[in-house]
C-alpha cells in the first residue's frame, strides 16, 4: 500500500502532481519544475523529505558499534551535533546504503537513511547491532522539511525566535542542533541537503510539521517536488543509491572514495575489498555532459577507449542548459568518450563534478 507523509494534503491542495516514490506519494511537482529548480538556485525552496526513515542509535556500545557498521570514520565525530556522511557495506565491499551519522551524545547517535531501502536497512542494522550494547529505534513520528538555496537559512531562521535563530545561525555545516520549546515543538536542525545550496534539514514531529510548512512558505520559502530535487542533486554531483550505486559497487566504484577512512586498526565491514580497490578499483563513475541537443537517460550505452559503460543518472541541467549525466565505465583514461542515442554516437565531454557550483556552471563545464 502507498505510504503518505503527513504533508500529503498540503501538497494536494497546492496542486502538486503525485507520484509513487518508493512506496510514498510524493510531489513530482507544483507546477513547472524548472522554476522550482531555479528557485532553489537563486532564492529558497523546501522539499518534503518525511520519507526518509530516522534511526537512533542509544547505548554505551554505540560508537563502536558504529565503527563496524560504516566505511567512513565516527571517530572523526569529537564534537556533539557534528555529522559525516558515509555508506554501509556488505561484507563484500557493495554498498547496503549511504546515509548521514550525527553525533549528538557518547551514548546517542542518530542515522537518517534513504526511504526506499528502509526496510533493509532496519533489518541490516537491527542484525549487525546484535553484539553491541545498543537500543536501536526508528523514529516514524518525526516529519522532514528540507530547506535549501542561498537564501535558505535566513528564511528557515526568520520563523524561529531570536535565541533559536541565533544558534541555527551558528552552525557550520554538517553539524546540528536540537531545539526546545521553539513555536514547533521540538526541532533537530541540521546545516546539510542534497541540491548543492546552503540551507537546513529540519526534523519535526508530524503533529507540527504543516505548522512549520506553513510558516516557512509564509517566509517565502517556496515548495519544490521530487523533480526539481533531482535535477538539483544530480547538477552537484550527488549520487542517488540504487540508480548509481548499490550492493554490486563499491564506495571507489561510485566517486566516494572520500567517504572511507582506511584507519589502522578498524575492522569493518568490507575493508578488504576497499583496502584493494582504494589504488585499482576496476571500475569508476565518470561525469559527462553533451553539447549536442537532446538528454542523456539512465541505461544508455557508453563508449570508452577501455571498453563499454553506461549512464546511470541523466538529465537536462536547467542551470546549464545541456544535458548532464553520471556514468559507470572501465577504469582508466576514458579517451573520447560517446553515448549511444537511438543508435547514434554523440560524442560527449567527460567533466570534473559537481557540475554546478554556487550556483553558476563549474569551471570546465
Amino acid at each position: 500500500m502507498t505510504q503518505k507523509t503527513i504533508l500529503n494534503a498540503a501538497h494536494r491542495a497546492l496542486g502538486a502532481r503525485m507520484v509513487d516514490f518508493g512506496g510514498w506519494d510524493m510531489p513530482l511537482n507544483y507546477g513547472s519544475q524548472i522554476e522550482e529548480h531555479h528557485h532553489v538556485r537563486r532564492d529558497a525552496g523546501m522539499f518534503d523529505v518525511s520519507h526518509m526513515t530516522v534511526v537512533d542509535l542509544r547505548g554505551s556500545g554505540t560508537r563502536a558499534f558504529l565503527r563496524q557498521l560504516v566505511a567512513n570514520s565516527v571517530d572523526k565525530l569529537k564534537v556533539p551535533g557534528k555529522a559525516l556522511y558515509t555508506c554501509m557495506l556488505t561484507p563484500e565491499g557493495g554498498i547496503v546504503d549511504d546515509l548521514i551519522v550525527y553525533f549528538m551524545a557518547d551514548d546517542w547517535f542518530r542515522l537518517v537513511v534513504n526511504a526506499a531501502t528502509r526496510e533493509k536497512d532496519l533489518a541490516w542494522i537491527q542484525s549487525q547491532a546484535a553484539a553491541f550494547d545498543v537500543e536501536v529505534t526508528e523514529r516514524p513520528e518525526l516529519a522532514m522539511i528540507a530547506v535549501q538555496g542561498p537564501q535558505a537559512r535566513g528564511k528557515a531562521a526568520s520563523v524561529l525566535d531570536e535565541a533559536d535563530a541565533h544558534t541555527v545561525g551558528k552552525l557550520g555545516r554538517f553539524a546540528a542542533a536540537a531545539l526546545d520549546g521553539t513555536p514547533f515543538g521540538a526541532l533537530f536542525v541540521a546545516r546539510t541537503g542534497y541540491t548543492g545550496e546552503d540551507g537546513f534539514e529540519i526534523v519535526v514531529h508530524e503533529s507540527q510539521a504543516v505548522a512549520l510548512w506553513d510558516a516557512l512558505r509564509a517566509a517565502g520559502v517556496a515548495p519544490a517536488g521530487l523533480g526539481a530535487r533531482d535535477t538539483l542533486r544530480l547538477e552537484a554531483g550527488l549520487a542517488l543509491y540504487g540508480q548509481d550505486m548499490d550492493e554490486t559497487v563499491s564506495p571507489f566504484e561510485a566517486a566516494l572514495g572520500w567517504t572511507v577512512a582506511l584507519d589502522e586498526g578498524r575492522a569493518f565491514n568490507g575493508r578488504a575489498l576497499l583496502e584493494a580497490h582504494s589504488t585499482a578499483a576496476p571500475r569508476q563513475m565518470i561525469g559527462l555532459v553533451m553539447d549536442d541537443k537532446g538528454v542523456l537517460r539512465h541505461g544508455q550505452g557508453v563508449t570508452t577507449a577501455n571498453g563499454p559503460g553506461e549512464i546511470l543518472s541523466g538529465t537536462f541541467s536547467p542551470t546549464i542548459g545541456k544535458a548532464i549525466a553520471f556514468a559507470r565505465v572501465p577504469a582508466g583514461d576514458p579517451g573520447a568518450v560517446s553515448v549511444d542515442i537511438r543508435g547514434r554516437q554523440v560524442p560527449v565531454r567527460v567533466v570534473k563534478f559537481p557540475f554546478v557550483r554556487n550556483g553558476q556552471p563549474a569551471d570546465g563545464v
